[in-house]
């Protein structure tokens, strides 16, 4: 499963996903690792609005601490048993992650780790399905924190991720209204994999390992 993710500039993400209010502040980064704030799109009363999250859920009950990293990612087929995230689910704390790319990662015969980058074709920014979650951290901090949804990978990524088979659930843009505020079960349906002949991949240099590297250079394909 993807443990980088790439952020598109603020503009971009906005003509992809229009908020009425736009508290978020962004720009691009290449190199976004779980514990790093990322832009969110969520509803509010009756507005939607773009805010910044840490990616990472940490549940709004049971161990609450700084430290506690929090889930980057939550399967689409345990929304209902998976107990930390089933209240978040059902009271309808859908958001929408703008994403120019993702990283993951393929381990070869000999043990190597591959890096690979993943994006769409003819879709600079797409918006990934995510939970949020506010806690209350050591007692007093308010943090409001993010997981990505996952659903069965399709055959591209599971090419390369094969251990996990699974991959974001990547939604259409038609649907990201309908992903906000629609009841459990229609919002439910949106999660299926992503059409793999409308995504590419390539590999990547081993940079995105390390979080002091962040430029374009990172995304740029390698010979393996």
């Amino acid at each position: 499963m993807c443990k980088r993710i790439v952020i598109p500039e603020q503009e971009a993400a906005e003509r992809e996903i229009s908020v009425d209010q736009r508290w978020w502040r962004f720009s691009v980064r290449f190199n976004v690792a779980i514990a790093q704030r990322v832009p969110v799109a969520r509803l509010h009363e009756y507005d939607t609005e773009g805010v910044m999250m840490r990616w990472g859920a940490v549940p709004a009950e049971g161990d609450q601490r700084q430290s506690r990293v929090g889930a980057a990612f939550v399967r689409s087929d345990s929304l209902l048993s998976a107990h930390e995230y089933r209240k978040a689910w059902l009271y309808g704390q859908r958001c929408v992650v703008p994403l120019a790319g993702f990283y993951t990662w393929h381990r070869s015969g000999s043990g190597i780790s591959q890096p690979f980058y993943v994006r769409l074709v003819n879709r600079a920014v797409f918006g990934v399905a995510a939970l949020w979650e506010r806690s209350v951290i050591d007692g007093e901090d308010v943090i409001d924190s993010c997981a990505l949804l996952t659903v069965p990978a399709n055959p591209l990524v599971a090419a390369v991720d094969d251990p996990n088979r699974q991959m974001p659930a990547i939604l259409h843009q038609k649907d990201y209204h309908k992903w906000l505020t629609a009841a459990a079960a229609p919002a439910q349906s949106l999660l299926r994999p992503y059409p793999l002949e409308r995504m590419v991949t390539h590999p990547v240099g081993p940079w995105v390992n390390y979080l002091q590297y962040d430029d374009p250079g990172m995304i740029r394909p390698t010979e393996i």
